[in-house]
Formats: structure tokens, sequence, C-alpha cells
């Protein structure tokens, strides 16, 4: 009975649902034996939330919850202070909300330049401190929108709030998105002074939070220092991270006496240290201190009786070492810099942009959420192919790395193999850590103390090979495609066997360009402007059918096409890190359209992972002279799909352009133009046809990935990674379905997986264009 008195006097509040400060005694001693007619003992009640140290789990029978109502209306209410939008939440809670959560305005800000986010941020009205966000789910849309419209209400009379839009079913999908990336938008912040999770998950009664958020942020205050807030406010367990350098020595004595002078706060409040996440190491330390001396012995002989010899994690929730210990950063650690071909300044520096990883594992995606970030490890399932794991091999190698030249690391190499440089992790991951670019630089600083292998430079400069075999393309397709020597010039290339090479055509673009201009190909004088075709090397060499095409169709539109003077892209030069040779292809390129690309003057290209890389890399591999120049370029860079879009959006292309049969069109999404761009105008475009129905397929990347897909050691896993959702989905259509791919690669990926023969959408379009 004094056992039980203790841990009732020591514990947190019973109210409190979020608790998970130690062992779960508090739960057990309120059933039988301890208490006649309560509910039967279960240890399950002891081992949850016991973070592994008291057995390992093999197997579990869980207990499931009902799946909540249909229907969503969302409460979007904007405050200009925290204080007010947790009393707002009180108000909430009296309508039996299936979620009351908070976002800062400092996540919010950090959703601006968030790739993936800023297009969620649809709500957002002001500059708001926070927005609570209250979930109303019903059988009824009329039902859920009666009772939000009633909290809305009751919230104005009570003058809590500035702006209080209500969403429902599909759109309120996209503020879940915003409010669940807060963890790892918060990583994106530059520089060394982070979001820290120290406090994160304190948890008192919700009637108690608004007084004890008051008097946590007076602490902050006192030592100067500000916090994120955001999270569970239903609960009463805001996600609280204040940030602090822990690289300097001040740092870390900062970071523990802030969990010292917190949990003093949240033992006033009889809440919890640990509301969800589990003590481990960091809060095992106060244990003591938040449960009381006799409650904590208690615990020690609980994980003495279950793990006597100390195998399951030890070290976690008793006996755990000084929380300041065994971190990331040690006291006075120093950043490595280093000179780069890419430009990192925006994060203060390639090591920083590593940093960015916060480990929230966003990357470790499946087929089954969707996405493209990361299509390796959705293959493999191995951690070492996530972007979580290239992020920390770069930070470990290159901080602690005693070599003249730290990426001349074997274990980097490994780590980064499969990364297909799809560019998912640039908008998908919420820290915005994009592999991709260190990737580049990663190869292009290996190289320097290392050969760069003769495939390697090959595939880099395909252009200038394409150049060459473009005069003799008969002699190359017999050679390379076809012809009884294929098999050998694969294998002396280094391309997988089983994969097809793409056939060179007849005639470049550039040539039938300059052929047909006078005339304007065959169409109608155009009077709505000039665009500029970036004739990329694949469409200049491969592709030229979908070129003329493509150019036709600009010009029946009604626009001016010209080809401009330019050099290759130099995508394949990026892919392989030969970013002294990339540089000088951009330098070429941002110099001879430096005055003739404007608003008016658009320039834009049928291939995504050229066109793209001018607002991608171009800026970060010119000089400093040119990068302006480079960002001018960028602004007034357009896929063809969003180009064509745009003219859509004006009027200036409309459905009475185009004939009224039938389609039923799959469209798969270039992987750069998920990243950088939208799958959206392409779908948009392709509806225009009255008829023409258009579904996106939810495909990550095809697995191609250029070069990545043609190179044997890689050719299982690239096919693999097709089979995941890709393949089969083009499979399943029928022969009447159109298969849509903007992408080269794309297009010979379907090929070489289905047999079926994928089209750009500007020959879908040109085939459903009126002639007349």
């Amino acid at each position: 009975e004094d056992i039980r008195e203790e841990i009732d006097r020591e514990f947190p509040k019973k109210g409190i649902s979020r608790r998970n400060t130690g062992y779960a005694v508090d739960l057990l001693k309120d059933t039988e034996p301890f208490v006649p007619g309560a509910e039967p003992f279960n240890f399950c009640k002891l081992i949850a939330g016991s973070e592994g140290t008291l057995a390992f789990v093999t197997e579990a029978k869980l207990k499931l919850e009902p799946l909540p109502k249909p229907h969503i209306a969302l409460v979007c209410a904007h405050f200009d202070n925290i204080y007010d939008s947790l009393l707002a939440n009180l108000v909430g809670l009296e309508f039996n909300p299936t979620a009351s959560e908070l976002i800062d305005h400092y996540i919010l800000e950090c959703t601006k330049d968030n790739l993936e986010q800023k297009e969620n941020r649809f709500f957002v009205e002001g500059e708001p401190k926070a927005i609570l966000i209250v979930e109303i789910r019903k059988d009824s849309y009329e039902e859920a929108l009666t009772v939000a419209s009633d909290l809305v209400t009751m919230l104005k009379q009570r003058n809590l709030g500035y702006h209080h839009p209500i969403i429902q079913d599909e759109d309120a999908t996209k503020v879940w998105q915003l409010r669940k990336a807060g963890l790892g938008l918060l990583g994106s912040i530059p520089g060394d002074e982070k979001s820290v999770p120290v406090i994160e998950d304190t948890a008192v009664d919700p009637e108690d939070l608004p007084e004890y958020i008051k008097e946590f942020n007076e602490i902050l205050d006192q030592r100067g220092l500000y916090c994120v807030h955001y999270a569970h406010a239903a609960t009463g367990e805001l996600h609280l991270r204040p940030i602090i350098n822990l690289k300097t020595k001040e740092g870390n004595k900062l970071f523990r006496d802030i969990l010292d002078d917190v949990a003093q706060l949240v033992k006033k409040y009889k809440g919890s240290l640990s509301g969800e996440h589990g003590d481990g190491r960091l809060r095992g330390e106060f244990i003591p201190y938040m449960i009381g001396d006799a409650n904590y012995q208690l615990l020690k002989e609980i994980k003495h009786a279950w793990d006597p010899d100390g195998i399951f994690n030890p070290g976690k929730i008793v006996d755990t070492p000084p929380m300041n210990t065994y971190l990331r950063y040690k006291p006075g650690q120093e950043t490595p810099n280093f000179n780069t071909a890419l430009n990192f300044d925006s994060d203060l520096g390639l090591m920083r942009a590593v940093e960015k990883c916060n480990g929230v594992g966003a990357c470790r995606k499946t087929e089954l959420t969707g996405g493209t970030m990361c299509p390796s490890y959705m293959a493999t399932r191995n951690e070492k192919d996530t972007t979580r794991a290239r992020a920390n091999i770069l930070r470990e190698v290159l901080t602690h790395s005693e070599k003249n030249n730290r990426f001349d690391s074997e274990e980097i190499k490994e780590v980064m193999d499969l990364c297909l440089s799809c560019k998912g992790c640039k908008s998908e991951c919420p820290s915005n850590v994009d592999v991709a670019k260190l990737k580049a630089e990663f190869q292009h600083q290996y190289h320097k103390s290392n050969k760069i292998p003769w495939r390697t430079k090959m595939m880099a400069d395909v252009a200038g090979k394409n150049a060459l075999a473009s005069k003799i393309p008969s002699l190359y397709n017999w050679t390379m495609v076809k012809g009884p020597l294929a098999a050998l010039a694969k294998s002396i290339l280094g391309v997988a066997a089983k994969r097809s090479l793409p056939k060179m055509a007849r005639q470049t673009l550039l040539s039938w360009y300059k052929e047909n201009r006078r005339n304007y190909f065959g169409v109608e004088k155009p009077n709505k402007g000039k665009v500029y075709l970036f004739n990329d090397e694949f469409t200049n060499y491969y592709d030229v059918e979908i070129g003329i095409t493509a150019i036709k169709l600009l010009t029946k539109l009604g626009y001016e096409v010209e080809i401009p003077e330019h050099v290759e892209s130099g995508r394949a030069s990026i892919s392989k890190g030969l970013l002294d040779r990339s540089k000088e292809l951009a330098t070429t390129n941002i110099k001879l359209l430096e005055n003739l690309v404007s608003h008016e003057s658009p320039l834009i290209g049928l291939e995504p992972s050229a066109i793209l890389s001018f607002r991608d890399e171009y800026p970060d591999l010119v000089s400093q002279d040119l990068r302006e120049k480079a960002r001018q370029i960028a602004q007034n860079t357009y896929t063809i799909e969003e180009f064509l879009s745009n003219k859509v959006d004006v009027g200036e292309m409309t459905s009475k352009q185009f004939e009224s049969s039938q389609a039923s069109i799959k469209l798969h999404g270039h992987c750069h133009q998920k990243a950088l761009s939208s799958q959206t105008p392409a779908k948009k475009i392709l509806s225009l046809p009255k008829n023409y129905e258009v579904q996106i397929i939810p495909s990550g990347c095809c697995g191609m990935a250029g070069s990545f897909g043609y190179e044997k050691e890689h050719y299982d896993i690239s096919m693999k990674i097709g089979e995941l959702v890709l393949f089969p989905a083009v499979r399943n259509q029928t022969e009447e379905t159109i298969i849509a791919a903007a992408g080269t690669s794309c297009r010979h990926q379907i090929k070489d997986g289905t047999g079926r023969e994928a089209r750009h959408p500007v020959e879908i379009l040109w085939e459903a264009l009126k002639k007349d």
C-alpha cells in the first residue's frame, strides 16, 4: 500500500494521456490483484514504452481502434500569439475533435522555401504566430461542417484568433502534410544553431498547458533562447525545441541546464517529462527527480528482474550516463570547410548542408506510402540506401577523416553507389537534404585522388560521342543497337547485356530545324510571341521525331520557335561528378542565352532533366559574376508542359483547339519534374481535349535515371525499382490506353520493362490538335 501511495504521489497526473516516464507501474498498480474487481493484470502495459530494455518482442497481438469517421472538417484558426492558441485548444476540446494540433511561425517560415510544402500553405493568411488545427470527423460532409462552424463561432465570440478557415476532405490532407513535415523542416534552418530535441515531448494536463507554456517561455527568455512549438495540443504535449548550438561548450552546458530547468517546471505541474518519445539516455538521468528515489529503485528492481545480465538496450531508462554525453557533436568541435565546385553558400557550406539531416527518416518510404525518395531503398529496404544514411556517412567521414582529401573514402563511395540522383530528396526530405547535389560534389572531389574510370568519361561525354555517331547513324545503329557487334560493344562499355541501347535518328533535330524554319515548318505564320527551344542532347540525336512534333505543335498554337545557339546541358557530366566540365558547359550556355531569354521570350525544353538543370544546378555551378544572370534565366525557363499550362491559365490555349475524340491516358512523371516542378501541368494540358481522361500513375522513379540503369552492376536494381509500381501499372492497361512520359529515360525503361511504347505529352497533344 505504501508503494502504491508513493506512485500516486510522484508519478504524472492520471489525466495526462501521453505519459511515458519510466516504466508504467502507475498503470499496473490499478489492476488485479492490487485492486479487487479491476481489469486483469497485464504485463503488456509494462512492456509497452519500455524501449527494449526488458524483453525482445518477436510477436505481438494488437488491440485495434475503430477507423475514424470518413468526412473531415478542419478549423485552421490563426493567432497572433501562442498563448491564445492554447486557450483556443481548450475551446476546441469541448467539441470532441479527433485531433487538435499546433504549428508555430518558425515552422511556417520554413515551409515558405520547401519545394513540397509551400504548395500546402494555401490556407495560410498573413503571418500568424501560431495556427491551431482542430479536426472534426463525422459521417457526413454537412455534419462535420456544422460542428466546425459552431466551433468557429465560439472562437470568434471569445475573441480567439483573427482568421478561421474551414478546410474539408481532400484539401485537409495538404494541411496535415504541412503539419507532419514540422520535425524535418526544422533541420533546414541554416547554420550551427539547431532546434534540439531536449525537452520536445513534455506533457501536462491540457488545462495547464497555456500557463505551463507561458512559464516555459519565460525560462527560455531568461537564458536568451527561443523555441519552436508544434504538435499535440489536444493531449497537452507540445513538441518544444529550443534553438542551441551544440558544437560549442556553452551550448553543450545549456543543453543540460534547459532540461534541468524544465524538469522542475514539469514537476510543478505534475506532468510527464517524456510524453511519447521515451526517456532513453536523454532523460533517464532525471527520472529519480521526476518520480522520486523510492519509485526509481522500484524501476531498477524491475529491470534487474527482467534482465539480470543487463543485455537488453543497456543504459536506457535506468543507470543512464549523463544526458549531455554521447552527442553527435563534441563541445568545441570545429566544422571543416571545403573548396567546392558547387555553391553551398545558402547552407553556409557543404558540411552544414549535410548536417541538415536530423534523422527523422522520411526517406524510409516504400512504394506503398508513395513519393520518389528514395528509389533504391524502396527496392532494397536497406538502411544503407536511404537519404539519411548518405548524409550520415558524409558527416561522419568528412568530420573525422585524417586524409588530406577527406572525400577520398571508399565508405562514402559504397553508400553513394545506389543513389540515382533522382532529386526526390530535394523536395520530399523535410529538411531538403539534396543528396544528388552532394553526390555530384563527392564524386568530383573523389576524382581528385582517384583515376576517373573510362566508362564514366564516355557516359559523361555522351553528347560528344553522339555528335560523331550522328554522321554515320546507320553504322552506329548496326554496331551498337541491333547488329552482331552490339553485345560486344555493350560488354566493352560496361553496359548490361539485357539492356537495349537507344537508336540514333537518321537526321538531327538541329539539321531538320535549319532546313524547315523558313517555311515555319509547314504551319501558318505564328503571331503570339517567340519561345527559345533548348535542343537537348537527347532530343537532338535520339528523340528527333518528338522534337519535330513539339516545334510543329508550338508553331501551330501561334508561337515562333527558335533554337538558339547553345551547347549540351551537361546533365550527364553532373550525374558523373565531372563538375569542371559541367561548369564550362553551364557557363557557355548562360553567356549564349543571357541576352535572349526573358519573360516575353522564355526558354523551354522537352527533356526534364536537361531543361531543369537551368533552374537547379546552373546557379550553383557558374562563377559568382554569372550567378545573377543564371538566376534570371532560371526564372524564365520552363518545361514545355509548364509553358503550355501557363498558356491555358491565361486563355491562349483552350479545348476548342482540340478534337473531341475519347482517350484514356496514364501519366508517369519524370523524377526531376516531381522534385523541381510538378506533374500538374502535364495533367492539365493532356486533359484539355474534352474527352481525354488523364490519371497519374502513383509511381516513384522509373529506375533508369540516366546512365544508372544501363550500367551492368546496376541493371538488376534498376529493373526492381521499375517493378515496384510503374511496370505493373503499365502492364495492367489495355492496348488502347496511352502511356505518357516526358523523360527519355522513363520511356526507354518502360519499353525495356513492359514492351509498351510510352509517348511524350507533346505527341499526344499534336495528334489531338485540330489541323484545319
